[in-house]
Formats: C-alpha cells, sequence, structure tokens
C-alpha cells in the first residue's frame, strides 16, 4: 500500500478523511486486493472547494510564464514516476505492465508535454478596434475521470486547468484511484501552490454528486458513460455552472471495397480489442461490404486467434482482464444476448478463456450476421466484441453508421483518399480516423449527440477552461 492511499490531498498537504470509511481497489486479475484508499465525504468536497477557492485569487490573475514552470517541472516529476505509474495502472484497472508503460504512462506524457508547448503561444487576448477580448480562467473545477484509461484522462484535464489559470479538486473513479493519487505526489513534489490541486476520492453517489452541484464549482469536466453523464448535468442545472462531458461510444468502421481487406480487417480487430475493449471510442461495429464478406469474416477470425490474453506480467500477454466484475458481468450479458438474438459466433464466446479460472478475463470475440436492432448493435459493450455487419450501398452504410445516438468516433478504410474524405464529411462523430493513423496530441477529443459535449486535448481543451470577457472602449484615447 502506497503511503498516501488513505490519504486525500487538500490544500497541498495529504489528510485524512473527515469520516473514516475505507474501500478495496481489487486487481482485476486476481479478484483480490490491489490496495486500498479512503471514500470521501461532502465534508470533504467543501475542505477540497474551500482551498481551490482561496487558491484561485491568486492562481486565476498568476503570470503565464509562472504557469509554464510549473507545468515544466510536473512533466519533470511524471517522468520520475514512471514506473509507479506503470505499476498502478497494471494493478488497479488490469492493462498488461508493457501497455501500462507504453500506452497508458506514455499517453499521459504527451497531454503534459503539448500543454507546456501550447501555452507558450496561445493568445489570450484578442484585440478589436478599441475593444479587447479577453479569455480568463472560468474558475474552480472539478474533475471527474473513469477507469478504462485513468491517467489519460486526469493528465487531458489537469494540464489545460493548470494552463488557463483553473484551481481544481480531481475525484478519480474509485476502481482505479493508485494512480491518481500517484499522480497527486508528482503535483506536490513540482511544488504546486497550495489549494491549486487537490484529489479527493470516492464514489460517484457521494463526492462526484457533491462536487456536481456545489456552489463554489465553476465547471465540471467529466469523461465516463453517458448515463453517469447524465446525472452529472441534472445535479450542476441548479447552479448553471459549466458541464464538459466526453461520455459513451459505439463507433462505425466501414471497410470500402478497394481496401486491402486482410490488413483492414487485421487492424479493425485489433483496434476494437485495444485496451480489453474498454476504449469509448472502440471500432466496435465493422462493416463491410456483401461482396467480401465471408472473407472479411474469416480474417477477422484469424485475427481474434492471434491474441494471447493473461495477468498483467504474462509474457506475450497482449490483453489483460477488464476492469471489474461489474464490467466482466456487463460483456458477459452482452455476448449472451447476441448469441440468443441470431449473431453468428465466428471467435470466443461466453466465459473466460481456457487456462484461466480466475479473473475478470474475456474470450475475445467476433460475431458475424449482425442486424441493426441486435443489442451488440446498438449497445456500447466495453468489452473486446467485435459486431461484422454487412452493406451493399454506400449511402445506406452511411446512414446505418450515423443511426446512434452516440457520435464519438467513426472509422473509414479506403484506397481512395478523395472518396475517403466525403464519407468522413457525413460522419455525425467528432474524432474521425481515415486508414488507421498514427496517434496526434494536436487534435480535439469529443463528441457529437449523446457522446457528450466540448472538446479535449491541445488548444481545444484549454478553451474549455476559459471564460471570455469582452472590454469596450478598451484603447479608447
Amino acid at each position: 500500500m502506497g503511503v498516501h492511499d488513505l490519504q486525500f490531498y487538500v490544500d497541498g498537504k495529504w489528510i485524512d478523511p473527515v469520516t473514516p470509511r475505507t474501500f478495496d481497489v481489487i486487481d482485476p486479475a486476481t479478484e483480490t486486493a490491489a490496495g486500498q484508499i479512503s471514500m470521501g465525504s461532502e465534508a470533504d468536497v467543501d475542505r477540497a472547494v474551500a482551498a481551490a477557492t482561496r487558491a484561485f485569487r491568486t492562481f486565476g490573475r498568476s503570470d503565464r510564464s509562472k504557469r509554464i514552470d510549473l507545468l515544466t517541472r510536473i512533466v519533470e516529476e511524471y517522468r520520475k514516476r514512471q514506473n509507479d505509474l506503470a505499476s498502478a495502472i497494471s494493478r488497479e484497472m488490469g492493462a498488461p505492465t508493457w501497455f501500462a508503460h507504453e500506452r497508458h504512462v506514455a499517453m499521459g506524457l504527451k497531454h503534459l508535454e503539448k500543454m507546456v508547448e501550447i501555452l507558450t503561444w496561445f493568445p489570450f487576448e484578442h484585440p478589436r478596434g478599441d475593444a479587447m477580448v479577453v479569455k480568463e480562467p472560468i474558475g474552480v473545477a472539478a474533475l471527474i475521470t473513469p477507469w478504462n484509461w485513468p491517467l489519460n484522462q486526469v493528465t487531458c484535464k489537469v494540464a489545460p486547468a493548470i494552463a488557463a489559470g483553473c484551481t481544481m479538486i480531481l475525484k478519480p473513479a474509485e476502481q482505479s484511484p493508485l494512480s491518481a493519487i500517484i499522480f497527486a505526489e508528482i503535483m506536490d513534489a513540482a511544488g504546486t501552490p497550495a489549494g491549486v490541486f487537490n484529489l479527493v476520492n470516492g464514489d460517484g453517489a457521494t463526492v462526484g454528486s457533491a462536487l456536481s452541484r456545489h456552489p463554489g464549482i465553476d465547471m465540471v469536466s467529466f469523461t465516463g458513460s453517458t448515463r453517469a453523464g447524465v446525472l452529472v448535468a441534472k445535479a450542476a442545472a441548479d447552479t448553471v455552472k459549466r458541464v464538459h462531458q466526453e461520455l459513451g461510444g459505439k463507433s462505425a468502421n466501414i471497410l470500402l471495397p478497394d481496401v486491402d481487406l486482410d490488413e483492414a480487417v487485421t487492424k479493425g480487430v485489433a483496434g476494437c480489442f485495444l485496451n480489453s475493449g474498454q476504449s469509448c471510442v472502440a471500432p466496435s461495429r465493422m462493416f463491410v461490404h456483401s461482396d467480401q464478406y465471408e472473407e472479411a469474416v474469416g480474417h477477422a477470425r484469424a485475427a481474434t486467434a492471434s491474441f494471447v490474453v493473461g495477468a498483467q506480467d504474462k509474457k506475450g500477454a497482449m490483453l489483460g482482464p477488464v476492469a471489474s466484475r461489474m464490467q466482466y458481468d456487463k460483456v458477459q450479458e452482452l455476448i449472451e444476448s447476441g448469441i440468443k438474438e441470431g449473431a453468428r459466433l465466428v471467435a470466443g464466446g461466453l466465459g473466460r478463456p481456457d487456462g484461466l479460472n480466475q479473473g475478470y478475463f474475456v474470450r475475445p470475440t467476433v460475431f458475424a450476421d449482425v442486424t441493426a436492432d441486435m443489442r451488440i448493435a446498438r449497445e456500447e459493450i466495453f468489452g473486446p466484441v467485435l459486431s461484422i455487419l454487412p452493406y451493399d450501398d454506400l449511402e445506406a452504410v452511411i446512414d446505418e453508421a450515423n443511426a446512434t445516438v452516440y457520435g464519438l468516433a467513426a472509422y473509414i478504410q479506403s484506397k481512395d483518399m478523395t472518396l475517403a474524405r466525403k464519407v468522413a464529411s457525413r460522419m455525425r462523430a467528432g474524432n474521425i480516423y481515415i486508414n488507421y493513423p498514427a496517434a496526434n496530441p494536436d487534435m480535439p477529443f469529443g463528441g457529437y449527440k449523446q457522446s457528450g459535449n466540448g472538446r479535449e486535448c491541445a488548444e481545444f481543451g484549454l478553451e474549455e477552461f476559459l471564460e471570455i470577457k469582452g472590454i469596450r472602449g478598451y484603447a479608447a484615447a
């Protein structure tokens, strides 16, 4: 257990909760406790909000250079703790050790480094004749982060909040809080001014709700399920605070007939299974032209067979367990629904992979002959489960891909870039990926429809933490 696991970080100090109440953090590979944290209360939230409010009086007016220096120190301290962060992520949510290092920890570092760069040039003032438009920090922000990409979501909220001059209270998911506690230690080691960054652990019903409705909170930045996002928005409504949400997804992956089918399907399977399928942008609905359908199904079956599932430190493991018993049960229920509703099981299925008798391990699963009305085609599964759907007409597949309450991401595969760009322009989603491109930290991230509102990452994420003030007569003689 870490030295600070049972404490909160408030006003620049590690403190005990007002009312002691503990919670076991479960290692999903062993189903045993990987650690223990304290669960916060409304009183803990009140202390953190008071600290953040005091700190905002000075930090909200801080010089850009001071915030650049602070973010630079945070980057330096983060680099020192990369091994600790990766170990915590592996234990708390099951990511293979190599994946925790190469994706989870590395992505967090990129968010921090990118924000240092952006802050060197970002324009906070815009002259308009004799007037001035000024962008100022919105105030005290509540940052509520999920369990599936714990460190990624912490950094892509904390970095722009610091850059803007906001103060904040972080509530990580109670299932994966250990990496966030280490991140708080990083913030402390970097010399973050007291009250600028605060950490209170707890569940959504208590701490999340208290933050969302608190009159001292000016903004809530929430990442999680659409269901929970609706509750956050309702709780925040009475105080008319800004609510930024990055929510669920059910992303389409359209393979146009001119693709290298083996490559496109194989990469599509890998994208769907990434992070054990626990990604809101997972391309979980693969659309393939009817003339190529059975060939594509065969490629998907072969690609799935190559995925090794195992504990975090298992040699060659590509997929770890899903993060919790609740998530495991949900994935199993949806796999069962696909079978009952008549989809063809191509690979995987119910239960754990062979040789794994404990842990929340899911068999990488592929369904063919999926129809749009099946639950596996409509609901976000958040596990390594791919649905393959046929199409005959381009206009029809665009309509079907868009026929979802979600709009977070869409994927298009084609050798014809003119056609791919045309299809991209028709997709009702916030993130479009043509031919499986490399990650780009300069791009905005967020969704349409019930996938949320606002954007994260790069300067687009910074804008979310700023208010706009118009000053007329600013340059008048």
